[in-house]
């Protein structure tokens, strides 16, 4: 793990970028150390500076954790490949028509996960490593998918918060029975991109013996601010 630049934000978190072979991320970490560690993905592997993004994960370090975020392969700046361009290509044909999208998403979200699932696990790795880091590790993140993935396959795991507004292909969805960390589970009542229902039967299909599902009224990008403040509580019975 090389890191490639610092800064100290008014809240007193350092913000470091760095790269990991081809993977490029963020770390944020608060003035204490080791301090529990967590990984942070945006709606399928939306950019790791995301606005969003970034400000969860600066609140979050701000409560005494250590935040990593990397940008997944084909997303941020790492190149695509020909077959990912034309499968957005053709989800932005899709949606601006208002023609059904979920085999698009399908055909690209499920192979966005198998190549992030050990990119992920590579930078746990390496994480784990720094003396400013350390366990138990949890999850947080819009890129839902991806959360239960690593969470069937990666035991150093402990809890994760999931925001249903992201779409989770078929093979994630049978995954979720197998999920039995902790859970907190965040959903937006009107979400025009993801249906309602779709999402409770997600929620229903955990395994988990401890899940909690907040809802809000509201679209997509409507979560509240206060649920910042009750996701790091949750990590606060988990993590510390």
């Amino acid at each position: 793990m090389h890191f490639t630049s610092e800064q100290r934000l008014d809240d007193g978190v350092l913000e470091r970028e760095f790269t990991l072979g081809e993977i490029p991320g963020t770390l944020w970490t608060p003035g204490i150390a080791p301090a529990p560690l967590v990984l942070m993905a945006h709606n399928n592997g939306l950019p790791k500076a995301d606005p969003r993004l970034v400000a969860r994960a600066r609140y979050t370090a701000a409560r005494g954790y250590a935040v990593a975020t990397i940008d997944a392969a084909g997303c941020g700046d790492r190149p695509r490949s020909a077959a990912e361009e034309q499968a957005r290509a053709h989800l932005r044909q899709a949606m601006q028509a208002g023609e059904p999208v979920d085999e698009i998403f399908e055909s690209f979200i499920g192979p966005m996960v198998e190549k992030a699932v050990p990119e992920w696990q590579t930078t746990l790795d390496a994480l784990l490593e720094l003396p400013e880091t350390g366990g138990p590790v949890g999850y947080s993140g819009g890129w839902t998918a991806l959360g239960i993935r690593l969470a069937v396959v990666e035991p150093r795991i402990a809890a994760a918060g999931f925001f249903a507004g992201g779409f989770v292909p078929r093979a994630q969805r049978e995954e979720a029975r197998q999920v039995t960390i902790p859970l907190l589970f965040l959903l937006q009542w009107d979400d025009e991109g993801n249906p309602r229902q779709r999402a409770l039967d997600l929620f229903d299909a955990f395994g988990s013996k401890e899940k909690t599902l907040h809802a809000n009224l509201g679209g997509h990008t409507g979560t509240p601010r206060f649920e910042l403040e009750d996701g790091c509580r949750f990590l606060d019975r988990h993590l510390k």
